[in-house]
């Protein structure tokens, strides 16, 4: 998913967009925003979370948060303060939290992984992955029909881009916005729907999360290996736990941005040095998405190593409270403000997301797969690596390994379906 907090941070992102789309339908200029300074809005986003862990932990006000999981709060809260003028909805604070921060934290998250747990889990995942690619790639030109009237004569265009976001990433947008000939005016529009209607989504995703268990048992579906998966966690983490000393501390921090750093700096490499030998590579590849895959696999195979036992003195804690982070900066990236500015492209938007749910509530019923892999495998497509492990460590943090997995598979994904999708759009459209 495409969020406006991207462009601003370019250094190792290609598919970095323009100030020039957003001149005509966003925003952009920091000004407004009563705090403006990275380090004021970063005061601010750990008060919010620490007030609503604090509440949490009220003996009345905290039952709100067994219907309501609190990182639905980290999310939307963030999101009201952006809306109301007291944070900026673009900082280089959002870019650097999602460029460092979150690769930090999937290390953290990983370094405990079950590999032989997440082999059990089955084929499941990439099933409901490709459900909410078709759901993608369908709703689309359904979207187009319906709201066609009300949108512009080539949204078509800008809608090809905003598929390649919701399948395959910020490249993507890029990429399938360029062959469809859109417009900066027409991919800035795009944003909208981008931002706000998949923001909706997710905070959709995250109440979910909550109730998995009730859900799961109303619908019949075998989510066994998915609790086989989390009881060995849980009992892992009783096994290895301890007061965290000092150095403890260190080390995992250490562990995380280090890895962080290295996975970024190789990605970098990896795109230039196959983009230079096979330059397709290049473009479906960016070096964002080698940056996950690298801090993944790092994770992966310090799991076989006695750093595994960090987790005993917190190492998925730490992990954690960067995801929540994470959350609040995406959610600050978001102004509902500008909703009713362009209503238009926000019910395409929805119409197209209804369709992508339905095709995955539907393939979900088939093979009754549990509440876990529907989240994961839309939010792999939707939100791609920046938020598919926030949605998997919301079921458990053991987890978040697979949305990494899924939305690096989703990356790859996403030239090839969205230019089928491009095509269906443009025969709606009646453009060729």
């Amino acid at each position: 998913m495409v969020h406006p907090a991207r462009y601003n941070w370019t250094a190792c992102d290609p598919s970095a967009i323009t100030p020039a789309m957003f001149a005509e339908v966003t925003t952009t200029a920091p000004s407004g925003a009563l705090i403006e300074d990275p380090a004021g809005v970063l005061a601010v986003l750990f008060a919010v979370l620490a007030f609503i862990f604090w509440l949490t932990q009220h003996p009345v006000i905290g039952r709100m948060f067994k219907i309501v999981p609190a990182l639905v709060f980290c999310y939307f809260v963030p999101t009201l303060l952006t809306t109301l003028g007291v944070i900026p909805d673009q900082s280089p604070l959002y870019g650097w939290i999602k460029t460092f921060v979150l690769p930090a934290s999937l290390l953290l998250l990983i370094l405990a992984l079950d590999l032989p747990g997440i082999v059990r889990l089955g084929p499941k995942a990439v099933v409901m992955l490709l459900a909410g690619t078709t759901g993608v790639v369908i709703g689309a030109p359904i979207a187009l029909f319906v709201c066609q009237g009300m949108l512009p004569a080539d949204a078509w265009r800008g809608m090809s881009a905003l598929a390649g976001s919701w399948i395959g990433g910020g490249a993507n947008f890029v990429a399938l916005g360029q062959a469809a000939g859109a417009s900066d005016a027409m991919m800035g529009l795009m944003v909208i729907p981008d931002v706000f209607v998949a923001n909706i989504w997710m905070g959709t995703l995250l109440y979910l999360s909550v109730h998995q268990y009730a859900i799961d048992r109303w619908t019949g579906a075998n989510a066994q290996a998915i609790r086989e998966l989390e009881r060995h966690m849980t009992e892992f983490q009783e096994r290895v736990t301890r007061i965290p000393a000092l150095p403890d501390l260190m080390i995992i921090l250490a562990f995380g941005f280090v890895g962080s750093w290295l996975s970024y700096e190789a990605g970098i490499w990896l795109s230039t040095a196959l983009g230079a030998q096979v330059p397709a590579i290049g473009e479906i590849i960016p070096p964002s998405t080698w940056k996950f895959i690298i801090v993944t696999t790092l994770g992966v195979l310090l799991s076989f190593t006695r750093a595994r036992n960090l987790e005993g003195a917190g190492a998925s804690k730490l992990g954690s409270v960067m995801i929540y982070l994470l959350v609040a900066c995406i959610g600050a990236g978001a102004n509902f403000a500008e909703i009713a500015k362009h209503p238009a492209v926000i019910l395409m938007g929805f119409v197209w997301m209804t369709f992508h749910v339905v095709v995955l509530l539907g393939v979900g019923r088939l093979i009754r797969a549990p509440l876990f892999f529907i989240a994961v495998g839309s939010q792999a497509n939707i939100g791609g690596a920046a938020s598919a492990p926030v949605v998997a460590s919301a079921f458990h943090p053991s987890l978040a390994a697979v949305g990494a997995l899924l939305a690096v598979a989703g990356y790859v994904l996403g030239t090839y379906a969205g230019l089928v999708c491009m095509w269906l759009l443009k025969w709606v459209a009646g453009a060729g």
